[in-house]
């Protein structure tokens, strides 16, 4: 997505340094974060400099892959192990993550440039999927619509696109008029901080509202459609969230 005109992922991989946002300097101040070693992504991870369900995983895998690019000859197995354990306790309720470092350390027993080309396979396949949610999403926002979310679900808390948010996008960008209700998300303000700095580089409407303001909104039939994320959503439609891992999730409101 683009900020201040210039096109950006949410983190991304050059020779064998990681790049990220500063999450936690949002939205007073924009800042790219270098991780030369492994070890520097990883205080990235737990720190949450880096946050969201598809961030996180990339993030990993681009800590396994520089995980093999760092291995001395001497003791590589040992290194390479004791980097996969230490990147997997960084966030241990974060499922992204662990799909990632297994893929790429798999992938790096062959080489470490397979590592490499995996890793970025992953951040790769994120975005596409992002996009792919904001395509089909988007078939669900009729032009005039007001929405709300909840927490940051949006390209931030991917590599590119967003869950939640990527629908909304879409819809912007095929020219509909939209609105957007933005929870504050406490006690992090993920809403307040990350989705609403978002919209406003996107040039989308919106306001920042409390939490506990969206039932009323709701009751008085000013939110049209509610798009939030989830860690898991079940076939009956029961949700389980948690704030830092997201499955996008949409329903319209009476």
């Amino acid at each position: 997505m683009q900020v201040n005109g210039r096109e950006y992922r949410a983190v991304w991989m050059e020779g064998s340094t990681v790049f990220m946002i500063d999450q936690n300097e949002l939205p007073f101040e924009f800042k790219i974060i270098e991780a030369h070693q492994y070890q520097d992504t990883c205080h990235a991870i737990r720190t949450m400099l880096i946050r969201g369900a598809g961030a996180i995983g990339s993030a990993a895998g681009f800590a396994m892959a520089q995980a093999f690019l760092q291995a001395p000859k001497r003791d590589r197995n040992e290194f390479i192990m004791n980097a996969r354990y230490e990147i997997e306790a960084t966030r241990p309720t974060a499922r992204n993550l662990f799909y990632a470092v297994d893929r790429v350390f798999r992938a790096g027993s062959g080489s470490s440039e397979h590592a490499v080309i995996e890793a970025q396979d992953i951040a790769d396949e994120d975005a596409r999927d992002s996009r792919n949610i904001g395509k089909y999403g988007n078939e669900l926002i009729k032009d005039g619509y007001s929405i709300c979310t909840h927490c940051n679900a949006g390209w931030l808390a991917f590599v590119d696109y967003g869950t939640a948010l990527s629908p909304v996008y879409q819809a912007h960008k095929k020219g509909k008029k939209v609105f957007v209700y933005v929870d504050e998300t406490r006690p992090r303000g993920q809403g307040a901080r990350l989705t609403a700095w978002e919209l406003f580089q996107a040039g989308i409407p919106h306001v920042i509202i409390p939490d506990n303001a969206t039932a009323s909104l709701m009751s008085q039939a000013k939110i049209n459609i509610m798009i939030v994320g989830a860690d898991r959503v079940a076939a009956n439609g029961d949700v389980a969230n948690r704030p830092s891992l997201h499955v996008h999730l949409m329903f319209l409101s009476m």
